[in-house]
């Protein structure tokens, strides 16, 4: 059973969200990702016209003559959601926590793949594997996928991207499109991450609230690290300090931008302030553009 009040929630988020699917994103959702998968059909002789690079050698060489490998273009995708739900998530000075931000961006595009009549699963991690929900299609399920992150309780604190970056490589091993959700303050994943991303069309969704990125003139202010208790004094009077503070957090997003960079693996940056399904329909047309030859894409 389930409480009223998440109830009501989840039945907004399916208005909401099926509001901004058919009003700004359906068209980018399937213009990116339908067609970009091929599935293995078969091997036939080779004729002209072939792509020499589909010569399949090994069946070349058994046979004494060319053959191709075909393929065919994938009639459904795997979208698969790797949601960060540790403590920190649960910071917020706007309007929303940031794991409320990351549940209703996962409702967004889980919609967008089901109107699209694509798999959907879940990974919700902290610093262990909290749920599992394989991939699967139909309305019934993108509801208990939201459910499941509105309603989550976790039992840990702390963050892991690389252990839930291992896991997903164990039980999602066709190549699908992986939305990885998180704050990113974790460490320590950048290789299982680099190696996924040759697998997988990996996309990093980072969520931050804008006190992560600068403080207020509010005199002095105790801060608490939500996932260790560890709590720090800032005179947030002093113009010294708070630079310092803006500092650190562009130093921190920057290095992340260049860390998915350097891997390949797009990033969406989300605050818990702004318009995301603006964000990600920029994002969707970006890509667009990168893969018709109009621009990077990051």
């Amino acid at each position: 059973m389930i409480s009223r009040e998440l109830a009501k929630k989840i039945r907004y988020l399916q208005i909401f969200t099926s509001k901004a699917v058919n009003d700004s994103l359906a068209g980018e959702y399937e213009s990116v990702f339908k067609g970009r998968g091929m599935e293995f059909e078969e091997v036939r002789q080779y004729q002209p016209g072939d792509e020499v690079r589909n010569l399949d050698w090994n069946v070349t060489a058994r046979m004494g003559e060319p053959y191709v490998k075909r393929f065919r273009e994938e009639r459904e995708l795997t979208v698969m959601f790797l949601v960060d739900l540790s403590a920190s998530g649960t910071f917020g000075s706007a309007d929303m926590l940031k794991n409320d931000v990351a549940a209703e961006i996962c409702a967004l595009l889980a919609f967008a793949a089901i109107k699209n009549n694509d798999k959907v699963g879940l990974i919700v991690f902290t610093d262990t594997i909290e749920h599992f929900i394989p991939p699967a299609k139909g309305l019934t399920h993108v509801l208990r996928i939201i459910r499941e992150i509105l309603g989550f309780r976790p039992r840990r604190t702390g963050t892991d991207i690389a252990r839930a970056l291992d896991y997903f490589g164990r039980v999602q091993r066709k190549r699908c499109v992986a939305f990885l959700v998180s704050d990113f303050l974790g460490e320590g994943y950048t290789k299982p991450m680099r190696i996924l991303a040759r697998r997988h069309d990996l996309i990093a969704v980072s969520v931050t609230d804008p006190r992560e990125l600068a403080l207020p003139n509010v005199g002095l202010v105790e801060i608490e690290d939500a996932e260790t208790g560890g709590t720090v004094l800032l005179d947030t009077a002093s113009a010294a300090v708070r630079e310092h503070y803006a500092r650190l957090g562009e130093e921190r997003a920057q290095r992340l931008r260049q860390t998915l960079r350097a891997m390949a693996v797009d990033q969406i940056e989300t605050h818990t302030h702004e318009d995301y399904v603006r964000k990600l329909a920029l994002f969707f047309r970006k890509r667009e553009r990168a893969a018709s030859g109009g621009g990077a894409s990051r």
